[in-house]
């Protein structure tokens, strides 16, 4: 594709970086508080998103795994999060042995819809993920009355939403634990990685252990644990990254409000930010009855349009299940993400708005 849907921008600093660990020879630590480049980039991640403490792991996947750890999260309990995300979300609770409840979404944003949540509250649930996707900010203070109301805990997915913020609060801090990524199509990227932030101390020190095979002074395995580490190198890109992160937002909010001047005379849905919130425009997700043939049109002319996700979790293989999610199943039909990241250029959107019109002009 000449113009991807997303790709990792990176520099000449990231080389230096990356080159400054292999000659020291420390690619990774396996001390409790992680090596100098995963605390360096754990400071910076806690100054951005302004909670006390973040915990570097190896993958977005492994940030809700942690959190689920840390939570006490085992067989017999259910976790509630929406059907309409990447199949991590899910994955994270069956790998801890706990059951994912699978949630309808709100047409408007494609987040969790509280009403249905309520429904879905059984004795057994422990927790849920609200997933920010792409990058919009799900309805925490109704997710959070649902919560209080029923004893549960919260975790955020915000894998795809760093830099969003809803009142001036970033995602991941509405709640006791938030999760991110750091996979090389995200907004800022440490090859593969993720992070766990909390204001909870407990909790943050919980988790320092469970990336680490529950150690904290050598071989003393004092809780379950896996190695879920950040290396050095990933960690030394990410620190890079971060100080880029803020520029990178800007470039994408700036493309997202190009293209919606470009397409808004066509007949789709534009994504739009709600009163208070300000998205990072991770991904620029349009709605369309005429999807496939838009994305054949783009995807023919060389732009890397993606349908995410046209299958839904709960409509997987492994997951299938025969419930009725009507929001998720029209989402998954009619969705449709255009490039708008950092290296897509005003050129590339009135490309991109051509295309669009030329496929439903015919």
């Amino acid at each position: 594709m000449q113009i991807p849907i997303n790709v990792p921008t990176l520099g000449r600093e990231e080389i230096r970086a990356v080159n400054a660990v292999l000659q020291k020879g420390q690619l990774t630590s396996s001390a409790y508080h992680g090596g100098k480049n995963v605390q360096e980039f754990e400071k910076s991640a806690t100054s951005f998103v302004k909670s006390k403490f973040a915990v570097a792991v190896n993958s977005g996947t492994a940030a809700l795994q942690a959190a689920l750890y840390a939570l006490d999260i085992k067989k017999g309990d259910e976790v509630l999060l929406p059907s309409f995300t990447f199949v991590a979300t899910a994955n994270s609770v069956v790998s801890v042995g706990a059951k994912p409840v699978f949630v309808d979404v709100l047409k408007e944003n494609y987040t969790i819809d509280p009403d249905d949540l309520r429904k879905k509250i059984t004795k057994k649930s422990k927790v849920i993920i609200p997933v920010h996707l792409y990058g919009n900010v799900a309805f925490m203070d109704q997710i959070i009355e649902i919560a209080n109301r029923h004893n549960l805990k919260i975790i955020e997915d915000a894998a795809q939403s760093l830099g969003s913020t809803f009142k001036n609060k970033h995602t991941g801090t509405f709640s006791d634990l938030g999760c991110y990524s750091l996979y090389p199509a995200k907004v800022v990227t440490a090859g593969e990685g993720g992070f766990v932030v909390t204001d909870n101390e407990k909790l943050y020190k919980k988790l320092q252990m469970i990336r680490n095979h529950g150690m904290v002074n050598g071989y003393d395995t004092r809780i379950v644990g896996l190695n879920l580490r950040m290396p050095e190198i990933s960690a030394a890109i990410a620190k890079v990254q971060m100080k880029k992160l803020e520029k990178f937002l800007d470039t994408r909010r700036k493309n997202a409000k190009i293209l919606s001047k470009l397409i808004s005379d066509l007949d789709v849905q534009i994504p739009n930010e709600r009163k208070g919130e300000h998205v990072n425009w991770y991904l620029y997700t349009i709605a369309t009855r005429n999807r496939n043939k838009i994305m054949k049109k783009l995807n023919s002319s060389g732009i890397g349009a993606m349908a995410y996700y046209s299958t839904p979790v709960h409509r997987t293989p492994f997951y299938h299940k025969k419930i009725s999610l009507p929001n998720t199943d029209w989402a998954a039909s009619n969705v449709l993400s255009l490039p708008i990241h950092p290296q897509v250029s005003a050129q590339n959107l009135s490309f991109i708005s051509k295309i669009m019109h030329k496929a439903l002009s015919n």
